[in-house]
């Protein structure tokens, strides 16, 4: 059975999001071929969802993950990290074999 974990720092931020936006199920991720290392990551709220979804739940937040995708994402942990200025979800994905030098792309 696929894995995706969510940490309590990217609960909390899909949580407070989704309470300003005022609507919405949780967090959807997929991939798409881009960038100069094969896949990037595409992220976006789930409102509804499709009979194919796979969901996972951990702290109080979902995240969905289209079957496509699920193979690339399976045993990942999704992050919320603050540094310095930057505040970003960053995935922690043990399939990745190689990324590109600006980390917007990905191998698998």
């Amino acid at each position: 059975m696929a894995t995706l974990n969510i940490t309590p720092a990217a609960a909390e931020q899909i949580q407070h999001v989704l309470t300003e936006r005022g609507e919405g199920l949780g967090l959807r991720v997929s991939v798409k071929p881009s960038g100069c290392s094969g896949y990037s990551y595409v992220l976006d709220f789930a409102d509804d969802t499709a009979a194919d979804d796979i969901s996972f739940e951990d702290h109080g937040a979902r995240v969905f993950v289209a079957p496509d995708a699920l193979e690339m994402l399976d045993g990942s942990e999704v992050d919320y990290v603050n540094e310095g200025l930057n505040r970003y979800f960053r995935f922690n994905n043990p399939n990745v074999t190689d990324e590109c030098g600006c980390g917007e792309s990905f191998t698998v």
